[in-house]
């Protein structure tokens, strides 16, 4: 019964010893992952994704590196800029480990080393800089941080991606006096915006106007040469007629008495000019009536040319006397015949005659 239990228990601890052994000697890594082994203490090989064997006791598993790439974001960071001014600043750094060989002995925590590298190299770059460059270049910080890691990082087996700063964030005071700089600049855009407005308005209204006004102005010479011609059509119309009635005296004498209750209206100063030619018209229509009103027997007197003033032309000052008339040829030049009344001396009966403007002024 003793050597039956005692059989038993050297069973369960071979088993136990294969199992450990088993357990130590198969790894099984993942992929992205790769596993340093040293054996005896010194560094043996590196492990590939993938089932791998191991002697026990004499290998041991140092360190289990993750290939993929890695975000490491870091907390705020005080940064004083060249204008004195305290701003703080928080980063996110894109890394991924290259040779795990040199992460696990170049370097004991590199993410923390990652950490003092870029603090110190963003101080160095924004101490050079002003707030307001500062906060407006953070492409050209980002490619300077990311060289200056780069370069540093690579003996360690890393190699930096990318470095973003997050937030660049002034103190309260510095705050409040750029947002009262950025509302002033919007208001002053706004205002010069407005004016910009107004003047385009003004200008196209001003357009418009002379536009307009030439529009105008060319209708209405248009309208001005249409009425002119019509005018004129007018106007040749009548004279025709006229010819073509052959219309004697008495009748434009006639037309001349209905128009001058026309050229009297209205309520300015007129001067009437009464040609001699329509005081003739009046009395021969005056003898026609009376030689229908006398007896066939009794002939008709004959036209009383005198109780008239003698009209003489006005002599000028320092010019001799002027020759007189010659008698008007025809057959009969006496004064006394009805056919050629105007012949012999002008009298003013039964006609005004007026002067022309040059002989009163002489």
């Amino acid at each position: 019964m003793v050597g039956t239990v005692a059989v038993i228990a050297v069973l369960l601890i071979a088993v136990l010893l294969v199992t450990l052994f088993l357990s130590r000697s198969i790894q099984i890594i993942p992929q992205a992952t790769q596993v340093v082994v040293e054996r005896f203490g010194r560094y043996s090989r590196t492990l590939q994704p993938g089932l791998r064997l191991l002697v026990p006791v004499a290998d041991t598993v140092r360190n289990s590196v993750d290939m993929r790439e890695q975000v490491a974001p870091f907390p705020p960071q005080e940064v004083i800029t060249s204008d004195n001014l305290l701003v703080y600043i928080d980063w996110v750094v894109y890394y991924q480990v290259t040779d795990p060989v040199r992460v696990t002995y170049e370097i004991q925590n590199y993410v923390q080393a990652i950490e003092y590298l870029v603090s110190t190299t963003l101080r160095n770059i924004v101490g050079g800089m002003e707030l307001e460059r500062t906060l407006t270049s953070r492409d050209d910080v980002n490619n300077e941080l990311r060289d200056t890691l780069d370069s540093a990082t690579g003996r360690w087996g890393i190699q930096v991606k990318r470095v973003e700063l997050r937030t660049i964030q002034p103190n309260r005071d510095i705050t409040e006096a750029m947002e009262k700089q950025v509302r002033a600049e919007r208001e002053r855009r706004a205002t010069v915006l407005q004016a910009e407005g107004v003047k385009q308005a003004e200008i196209l209204r001003a357009e418009g106007d002379r536009q307009s006004m030439i529009l105008k102005a060319e209708g209405e010479a248009k309208a001005a040469e249409l009425r002119a011609g019509g005018e004129a059509q007018a106007i040749r119309k009548v004279f025709g007629a006229i010819h073509e009635g052959d219309a004697d005296s008495k009748l434009l004498s006639y037309q001349y008495l209905q128009m001058l209750p026309k050229l009297a209206d209205g309520s300015s100063n007129k001067m009437w000019i009464v040609p001699s030619e329509l005081g003739k018209a009046v009395e021969g229509i005056g003898g026609a009536f009376a030689n229908m009103a006398r007896p066939n027997n009794v002939p008709p007197p004959p036209p009383d040319f005198g109780g008239g003033e003698e009209v003489r032309e006005p002599v000028r000052p320092g010019a001799g006397p002027r020759p007189s008339a010659a008698p008007a040829a025809g057959p009969n030049p006496s004064p006394l015949n009805p056919r050629n009344p105007l012949s012999g001396p002008r009298r003013l009966s039964p006609a005004y005659v007026l002067f022309t403007p040059e002989d009163d002024d002489e």
